[in-house]
């Protein structure tokens, strides 16, 4: 056989995915590791996918997705946002096969092989395949502990060179739960202003937010609106994870060019559920509310559990449904410790060394990630076990 190209020989898989398969085969699990809602879909989506599947709509759809699915989202917007969203059904939204598209083709129509990408970490480890995928070099910005995570935007500024192209902005965060605050985003907001960067705001946690706050966007900021493709997904708000339908809005002319590449990549999304989707944004956001409600408790119970048990801390997320706990008290590197944890303890974590590129300041060695989107009595359970771990390594 002839040999791979040097893209396929280098692309670095996912650690979540490499934990999830490390369990693979083992029996009274507590599975922490993939970030997806526990919660099936809402009975009325699946109802008005059904329909239409009984009514053959089983065909290709328009490249931009089904114009109705593009009203809904529109009108969603323009109730949630008012006009702080270009979201025109016509010219401003693009349906994708989840995020993950539109974060994908969205790199491929703003940057070429060599330009830099701003990472804030720690990150969803496929923002730097993605890029790499796309040719560009990920300039990783890291955002500390005793900040939350958030990060600074002066670090931002001067990671910032010549070959400075795009930002990826994700708040609430994947994998820390930290919520930007007002004043880091206008600070941020500025600097992609000054240098003309496009913004790739990933904002799929935006209505998992807790204590009351609302997260701060870069879509609040007229003077950018040119620079920001938005982009989310139905996955984690209807719990829809397997459905696969995001979005993405930004300014015509690019919306047409991220058109053409979705056209090559993907054609078109399955009709029933983007007919489904439209179910969901029209009667199921009270569903989607007490599923946040639902994770509030979690996160609540999960982080007063975690510092209390000896040689793990965790700073308290603000939003999405996950804690980057501190390990460092246990002396080992992220992988051994899950590792361990899963050996002596059935429960399966997440290292957080695969999570962007550690600095002198963030060592993500030090931690690793904990999805709580899981049932109370996992989340006890996993508590009891852990502190039982913890007893017999301190002795």
């Amino acid at each position: 056989m002839r040999e791979l190209s040097n893209l396929a020989m280098t692309l670095k898989g996912s650690i979540i995915r490499e934990m999830h398969s490390a369990a693979a085969g083992m029996t009274d699990i507590l599975n922490f590791t993939v970030g997806e809602p526990d919660f099936v879909t809402p009975k009325p989506i699946i109802d008005r996918a059904y329909q239409s599947m009984l009514e053959g709509k089983t065909f290709y759809s328009q490249n931009r997705g089904i114009l109705p699915l593009r009203e809904a989202i529109s009108a969603y917007h323009k109730k949630v946002d008012g006009d702080k969203i270009a979201a025109d059904p016509n010219d401003n939204i693009l349906v994708t096969i989840g995020a993950t598209e539109a974060l994908q083709i969205a790199l491929f129509a703003t940057i070429n092989p060599g330009d830099e990408v701003i990472v804030l970490t720690p990150c969803w480890p496929n923002y730097l395949g993605m890029i790499a995928v796309a040719g560009g070099v990920a300039v990783c910005v890291p955002g500390y502990e005793e900040n939350g995570f958030a990060p600074d935007p002066s670090d931002i500024e001067a990671a910032i060179t010549p070959k400075t192209k795009a930002i990826m902005v994700n708040s609430p965060s994947n994998p820390t739960g930290a919520v930007i605050p007002q004043a880091t985003m206008d600070q941020i907001a500025a600097v992609i202003e000054q240098h003309d960067l496009f913004a790739l705001v990933d904002e799929v946690y935006r209505t998992i937010v807790f204590d009351g706050q609302k997260a701060a966007s870069l879509t609040d900021y007229p003077a950018i609106k040119d620079n920001i493709i938005f982009i989310n997904s139905f996955s984690k708000m209807f719990a829809m994870t397997g459905w696969r339908v995001g979005y993405v809005t930004a300014v015509p002319q690019l919306i047409a060019k991220m058109t053409l590449l979705h056209q090559n990549f993907a054609n078109s999304i399955f009709v029933p559920a983007q007919e489904a989707c439209i179910t969901a944004l029209e009667e199921c956001i009270p569903d989607s509310e007490k599923m946040t409600e639902s994770y509030e408790k979690r996160r609540n119970l999960i982080i007063k559990g975690l510092n209390d048990i000896k040689g793990l801390s965790c700073v308290t997320p603000g939003g999405a449904f996950y804690t980057f706990t501190n390990i460092s008290e246990f002396g080992m590197c992220s992988r051994d410790f899950c590792l361990k944890v899963l050996e002596e303890t059935k429960a399966v974590t997440v290292p957080g060394v695969g999570f962007g590129q550690s600095t002198d300041g963030l060592n993500l060695d030090n931690y690793i990630r904990l999805s709580y989107a899981t049932s109370e009595e996992n989340i006890n359970e996993f508590l009891n076990r852990m502190n039982d771990f913890s007893q017999k390594f301190f002795g």
